[in-house]
């Protein structure tokens, strides 16, 4: 039976038609590339609920995990806070695996094919991220910008960490934040009856009567299939779709295609709420003493379309004073600091002073790796932090009147009072996410952690944190539900309650 070609292969013959130079490169990278995804999917197969995993085994040779036909599936034992590549291959019935694609597929569960499919492609995608990106310049950047385009490998925990679907080869080189591209945006003008405008919209991006809307290159290919007017060249950021313009501000552009788990439209529920968002943010992050500032959105604007619309925020490099860097703290894994337990208990205990005071006054921030920005000194120390896109976060307005806040006039996802939902919202970014990314793995999280959280002010929140399992997306269970909105979780270990991690990783 004749086989379509898998992801690598695909990406192998484009390559060979417009980049030969680099196939040799991209071929080195696989077997990395794919250890990284099947790392990512293993801490999945061994933490998240998983309707047909029936048990988990843990050995003194690793973790045995039961499936509800009846086979067996075994690997190394799995922390689930570690980022390095370190499961290179598992057993299914005895038969090993080294491609996450392949074992997926073998696996022949509800809805795997097609995430066997985004699996393949996230390996092979990886590894062209590689093959552009061969050498880290051991030298600070100096622009925001650059920091951004040093982050190779995506999410850190998720096995889309670099899925881009309905991408070419040549769109990747030519819009791919690693590859170091500049980026021409068109605009299309519309009138401004035809658009929902909150905040100001620049003259620069105006035409006569006409809003000139900054549009990605992919989308007006493949969504819009609009005329557009002028070009603003732009750098790629962390996200794909925002991007920094030269003169500082960042435009968040609409890209409706699935990069990891989401569709990166833009909602007209976002853009309503983004200026009393931004003001709300400001106000409260003057309550934490200068240790947090928020990027302000300037304006944002849709013509009634997920698939039109921008966001225009300022640069998080104006909260950088002179010999002072900032950057996101996802990007932190990619240059030298000091590799010191003290060093990253310092970076914990700045984010957890912040996360923690902003969550009893009624804000929980989704402080991903992305979103929260760090500005460090000239010698690499913590000293304050920024974050930016504030679309997800989630408000309670009973706990701030509890505190005497006036909650901002909103309605929608947005507003909870649940306790559970606020907490996962700021535990499940932070400390499963940004924070653990940073540590590398459970260990390190956890003697930081010890460290960061006995100074403090005790509080019920900080009481769940410490001795409460840790939420965390389950990311590879939304991919395997597709029929179920919105998000699902999984209460990861305990990082300070953690059992001896007898794997070394």
């Amino acid at each position: 039976m004749h086989r379509p070609p898998t992801a690598e292969a695909q990406v192998a013959a484009e390559l060979a038609e417009i980049r030969p130079a680099l196939l040799p490169l991209y071929a080195a990278g696989l077997p990395g590339a794919r250890a990284a995804v099947l790392t990512r999917l293993w801490r999945a197969l061994a933490y998240e609920p998983l309707p047909w995993i029936t048990r988990r085994v843990r050995g003194p040779r690793g973790l045995a995990l039961w499936l509800s036909d009846g086979r067996a599936l075994h690997g190394p034992h799995a922390d689930p806070y570690a980022t390095t590549a370190y499961v290179t291959t598992v057993h299914l019935g005895g038969v090993p695996y080294d491609d996450p694609a392949r074992l997926m597929t073998d696996l022949a569960v509800p809805h795997g094919a097609d995430f066997a499919a985004e699996l393949g492609h996230s390996a092979a995608s990886l590894a062209l991220s590689l093959a552009g990106h061969p050498d880290r310049p051991k030298e600070w950047p100096t622009r925001d910008r650059e920091w951004e385009q040093r982050v190779v490998d995506g999410h850190p925990f998720h096995p889309n960490c670099r899925s881009r679907p309905g991408f070419s080869v040549a769109e990747q080189l030519a819009y791919g934040p690693e590859h170091g591209p500049v980026v021409e945006l068109g605009t299309v003008p519309v009138r401004p009856e035809e658009c929902l405008l909150t905040g100001s919209w620049p003259e620069e991006m105006r035409d006569g009567g006409h809003l000139l809307i900054p549009v990605h290159p992919w989308q007006v290919e493949h969504v819009l299939k609009l005329p557009v007017e002028g070009t603003l060249p732009a750098h790629p950021l962390m996200s794909l779709r925002t991007l920094a313009l030269p003169d500082g501000p960042h435009v968040k552009t609409a890209l409706t295609t699935r990069l990891t788990s989401s569709v990166r439209d833009i909602s007209e529920y976002s853009i309503g709420i983004s200026a009393t968002l931004s003001s709300f943010a400001e106000d409260l992050a003057a309550r934490t003493d200068g240790l947090l500032h928020i990027t302000r959105t300037r304006g944002a604007v849709t013509a009634h379309s997920p698939d039109l619309a921008a966001v225009l925020r300022e640069s998080p490099q104006r909260f950088a004073a002179p010999g002072e860097y900032v950057l996101p703290v996802g990007a932190l894994a990619t240059t030298d600091l000091p590799d010191s337990p003290a060093w990253l208990a310092g970076l914990m205990r700045l984010a957890l002073t912040v996360g923690l005071r902003l969550l009893e006054l009624g804000v929980a921030l989704e402080a991903h790796g992305q979103n929260l920005l760090v500005v460090l000194s000239a010698t690499g120390s913590p000293l304050r932090l920024v974050y930016r896109d504030l679309a997800d976060i989630r408000i309670s307005p009973a706990r701030l009147v509890r505190h005497g806040i006036t909650p901002p006039a909103l309605t929608g996802r947005v507003v909870t009072d649940d306790e559970t939902a606020l907490r996962r919202k700021l535990f499940g970014s932070l400390v499963a996410g940004a924070l653990a990314g940073a540590a590398g793995s459970g260990a390190a999280l956890a003697t930081a952690l010890e460290t960061a959280v006995r100074d403090l002010p005790r509080s019920p929140d900080l009481t769940a944190l410490c001795e409460e399992p840790l939420p965390a997306k389950a990311l590879t269970l939304m991919r395997l539900s597709p029929r179920t909105p919105g998000d699902q979780w999984v209460d990861l270990p305990n990082p300070l309650v953690l059992e001896p991690d007898t794997s070394g990783h």
